[in-house]
C-alpha cells in the first residue's frame, strides 16, 4: 500500500502483490536509487532474502558490525539479528527505527540491513 502511495508501483501491482503475499526485495544502488532486486512470497522468505544479501554482497568483510532498521516490527528485526549472528558470527548488531522520511514511503513492516561489503 505504501509503495503504491509513493508511486513506486501501480495499483494493480499492489493489489496482486497483497493478495499473493509477494514481498519486494529492494536495494539502494551506487547512485542512491532504490531498485527492485527480487520478489519472494511470504514474510519469512523476505527476511531470509535480506540475510542472503549479506552473504552475496558482504564478500571478505569480517562482518563484525551490522545495523538493522525496522518500521515497527522489532520481532522481525530480532529474527534477522539472530540469523546473521548465527550464520556469519556478527559480533555487534545495532537495531533502530526507520526514519520518518523512509518510513512514510515504505510503511510499517519495513526492514533494512546495513553492512560493509566489497561493492554495492
Amino acid at each position: 500500500m505504501f509503495l503504491r502511495r509513493g508511486g513506486r508501483i501501480s495499483a494493480a501491482t499492489a493489489l496482486a502483490g497483497t493478495m499473493l503475499g509477494i514481498k519486494p526485495l529492494l536495494h539502494v544502488d551506487d547512485e542512491g536509487h532504490l531498485i527492485n532486486i527480487g520478489k519472494v512470497r511470504g514474510r519469512k522468505a523476505s527476511l531470509d532474502g535480506i540475510v542472503k544479501k549479506l552473504e552475496e554482497l558482504g564478500g571478505e568483510y569480517d562482518h563484525s558490525t551490522v545495523f538493522i532498521c525496522h518500521g515497527d516490527c522489532l520481532a522481525d528485526a530480532e529474527y534477522i539479528r539472530d540469523r546473521v549472528q548465527g550464520r556469519f558470527g556478527v559480533e555487534r548488531v545495532y537495531i533502530g527505527y526507520t526514519g520518518a522520511v523512509i518510513g512514510s514511503h515504505s510503511g510499517p513492516g519495513t526492514l533494512a540491513l546495513f553492512f560493509l561489503g566489497e561493492h554495492r
